[in-house]
């Protein structure tokens, strides 16, 4: 299994990989995708610039692949050299799972983050969770609780 940023040219891969899963993810237009493959694409997720760092969306494990370390080799190789903090949403059952991949409960969203979050939480239990953030990338204002 190889993980890599799969080049702009290749999205459509990326979203093909998720419909062929029933998932209703997709590659979005203005981050970064990254896949992990073996002969063919396994996972998946996105990340998308924002102020202080980046955000995770639309991570994806084929389910044949699920619980062989997948996610954690790719969430690891695609923030290896991220600068700043990366965010993301999930549902309350899956922190754990995330925890794992060394993210946190976050307290401290960027603006356009939270108020995003804050949308989300109408519709659907979801809470903010990061990884590498520091006190230099909040400031007043820019703050939600979780």
């Amino acid at each position: 299994m190889n993980c890599t940023r799969l080049p702009a040219l290749q999205r459509r891969l990326l979203d093909h990989f998720y419909r062929q899963h029933g998932s209703r993810m997709r590659a979005t237009g203005e981050g970064e995708q990254w896949v992990a493959r073996a002969d063919e694409i396994i996972a998946g997720l996105n990340l998308t610039p924002v102020t202080g760092g980046q955000w995770l969306t639309a991570l994806f494990v084929a389910p044949p692949w699920r619980g062989q370390r997948v996610a954690s080799r790719l969430v690891d190789t695609a923030l290896q050299d991220a600068p700043g903090a990366t965010w993301l949403f999930c549902h309350p059952d899956l922190a754990p799972f995330y925890q794992n991949l060394a993210f946190t409960p976050a307290v401290d969203l960027p603006e356009a983050l939270a108020s995003r979050l804050a949308r989300y939480q109408r519709s659907k239990p979801l809470i903010a969770m990061v990884r590498g953030q520091s006190s230099a990338i909040s400031s007043p204002g820019n703050s939600t609780s979780v």
